[in-house]
């Protein structure tokens, strides 16, 4: 499918939803509707005033759990087929995911020097190696996931988020408890025909008092290779993983409105006969053992403080470990061990990444008779460890410099609603940070960035807003782009801070009572454009740096996100386009993905608790997408693929309680490559996921 027909597909089903907005907006006011639509579900994680999708002056989605459920993914990177802007760079494999938005992140080294800001419950995630993944983790772990996309959100999770940031929620034990009981115990158990793999899942929450409440769950998956769609395995797609989550909830203070929190989650996967490569099939790496442990602890205090408008306080700490254990290397399966020595980064070694935040912010409520105000203030103070160890021989290994990081950053943001018509959102956050190598011989860096917004939301009525921002951020070298060297290059010391200037703009739309009593549809478009100086890329030939800067890069498109939903039906609609150009050199940046057209239709029958539809995905490659220029398994391709859904929660009788999802994915094994994938697509897969929960 070519370049013009997604367009005119996407534009298509915009303007329909468009047209049914405003038809529902000039018969009745949203506010009538009993279907809440994916816009219009509320985030967390933008400070000020409580505010949905469709109602903030950026781009942003918002994942609940029945989307996690629905979608019953192997790997976190299956929760994002239908977030517009998300693409999962990388594989099927369980350590070769990283993330993409709006053509920022790579297929070679994670998820592009913290450019994609990722956070647990507040916790900052990292990774950076070479042809591992960003991110370990198991998607039932999760209720909701919050996708920020564009740099507008660097003022409160940190300079250089040129992306965007990606926030996970884990579940809480009050998830599970229903009304009228103590407890609750689920079991759950899936099974995957491709790879004949297998989930194992069991959870208990219980109310201990009035309150405090205990979550506990653990987890156990296992695939053996999965097919792709050509016939042939993926090699190395087998895993074992093990994973839980520990949580306490305590409430008290005046209402119980103080709220503190201790979790603690694990994830591990001891894998034999894995690729090296992770982030795609390439062979010369060769065969390797790995050990991955995933680590994340968070202790967090709100005060809300509603008879007091001077207070509503958030305080974080949290722990952050990833360690990656490599042994037994092969070039082939069955072949002989590698021997270790020297520098090689095929030897025995362990990699890892450990951090310690604490954050904490306070909003400051000014509400008078025709507007509200909420100034919010905070700071972050961090510390990263960037760690190897080799037991034989125990020698630094230069090509993954260790060293640590310790960052500072103040923040505060102002929010202005205007007599609930008008919403201005100014903020300014500065960063500044302290890079200290382990080898002898390297200089301690300093550095600071600056990330100063401002955006606007204007509602011309209950139907119809428009909304623009403007966003300048800088990020700072990472430890790696800093120390790393080679035989053939040195460190980069002088590494300039990479620039982002952006704007974006668009419009929301949203009716109710269109096609019966209660319905909604809502849809979102926005427009992006980012200036990017001083990209730090890693420098080709000899007696050069390591890493050096790009002149000027260039990223902009459009996103469109639109939803319906009544008591019979639903549907969801995702579509993007990014461009990207390097101009200096004058050719397109190799990290855009495929402009990709999503969309959901499905039926339910209430009655039944029985919901069932359809996922059709368009994707092209347009004159703008540049295929990954090397070990691509075939050039990249224009694709389309449907999936099949049914859900079934009976509520009553012997059942209740009970619940079972059936996928097909891939339904008519569609061959293709992504262009940001090495690999070929997996073939036609079926899914069927049983749980129990009991109550009491």
């Amino acid at each position: 499918m070519g370049l013009v027909t997604t367009r005119a597909a996407a534009l298509m089903c915009g303007v329909a939803l468009a047209v049914v907005g405003t038809q529902g907006a000039f018969a009745q006011s949203n506010t009538n509707a009993s279907n809440i639509t994916l816009l219009e579900r509320l985030v967390i994680g933008l400070g000020g005033a409580p505010k949905v999708a469709i109602d903030t002056p950026q781009a942003v989605t918002v994942l609940n759990q029945s989307d996690l459920d629905r979608s019953q993914a192997t790997t976190t990177g299956g929760l994002f087929d239908s977030v517009p802007g998300v693409t999962m760079v990388g594989s099927e494999r369980q350590f070769g995911e990283a993330f993409n938005i709006r053509g920022i992140g790579t297929t070679d080294n994670s998820s592009d020097g913290s450019r994609v800001v990722v956070t647990v419950d507040g916790a900052a995630k990292f990774n950076e190696q070479y042809r591992m993944g960003s991110f370990f983790s198991d998607p039932e772990l999760y209720k909701q996931i919050e996708v920020l996309r564009g740099p507008a959100s660097s003022t409160l999770y940190g300079a250089g988020a040129i992306g965007g940031v990606i926030n996970f929620t884990t579940k809480d034990a009050s998830d599970f408890i229903r009304d009228g009981y103590s407890g609750a115990l689920r079991v759950k158990t899936g099974f995957s025909s491709n790879g004949l793999g297998t989930l194992t899942s069991i959870v208990l929450a219980q109310q201990l008092s009035d309150s405090f409440e205990v979550l506990a769950t653990g987890n156990w998956r296992r695939s053996e290779e999965v097919d792709l769609a050509k016939g042939t395995p993926l090699t190395g797609s087998a895993f074992d993983t093990w994973s839980g989550l520990v949580k306490g909830t305590a409430h008290f203070g005046d209402n119980d409105e103080q709220t503190l929190r201790l979790s603690y989650q694990r994830w591990l996967s001891d894998a034999k006969d894995q690729a090296y490569a992770q982030t795609g099939t390439m062979s010369a790496f060769g065969i390797i053992d790995r050990s991955v442990v995933d680590q994340t602890a968070v202790l967090s205090w709100e005060n809300p403080a509603s008879d007091n408008p001077w207070v509503d306080l958030n305080v974080n700490l949290t722990f952050s470990d990833s360690s990656n254990a490599q042994t037994n290397h092969r070039a082939v399966l069955g072949g002989p061990r590698t021997p270790n020595g020297g520098s090689n980064i095929l030897s025995d070694t362990t990699y890892g990444y450990r951090t310690w935040q604490l954050s904490a912010d306070n909003t400051i409520e000014w509400i008078g008779d025709d507007f509200e105000n909420y100034l919010t203030v905070g700071i972050q103070a961090s510390t990263q460890d960037r760690s190897v160890f080799r037991p034989a021989p125990s020698l630094p290994l230069p090509a993954h410099a260790e060293g640590r990081e310790d960052k500072l950053g103040l923040f505060a943001q102002n929010e202005l609603i205007w007599n609930d018509q008008l919403t201005l959102i100014a903020g300014a956050r500065a960063d500044f940070h302290t890079v200290t190598p382990v080898t002898a011989g390297l200089s301690v860096i300093e550095g600071s960035a600056i990330s100063p917004k401002l955006s606007a939301l204007y509602q011309i009525n209950d139907a119809l807003g428009v909304f623009a921002s403007v966003a300048h951020t800088e990020r700072m070298p990472t430890i790696d782009e800093l120390y790393a060297v080679s035989a053939a290059k040195s460190a980069s010391l002088n590494l300039k801070k990479e620039e982002a200037n952006s704007i974006e703009g668009g419009f929301a739309l949203s009716g109710s009572d269109l096609f019966a009593t209660g319905d909604t549809a809502s849809i979102k478009t926005t427009g992006f454009y980012s200036d990017l100086t001083n990209m730090i890329v890693s420098n080709s030939g000899a007696g050069v740096p390591y890493y050096g800067n790009v002149g000027s890069a260039r990223i902009y498109g459009v996103e469109v996100e639109a939803a319906y939903n009544s008591e019979m039906l639903f549907g969801n609609l995702a579509y993007s386009m990014t461009i990207g150009d390097d101009l200096v050199t004058r050719k397109p940046l190799t990290t855009v993905p495929q402009s990709k057209l999503v969309a959901t239709l499905g039926a339910r029958h209430p009655e039944w608790n029985l919901e069932y539809g359809a996922t059709v995905t368009l994707a092209n490659v347009g004159q703008y997408v540049y295929p990954v220029a090397s070990g691509g398994d075939g050039a990249a391709e224009a694709y389309h693929t449907l999936d099949l859904f049914a859900s079934w929660k009976p509520d009553t009788g012997p059942l209740a309680g009970t619940e079972a999802q059936f996928t097909v994915a891939n339904v008519f094994n569609a061959d293709y490559r992504d262009n940001l994938s090495i690999d070929r697509s997996t073939g036609r897969t079926f899914k069927l996921t049983l749980a129990k929960q009991f109550d009491y």
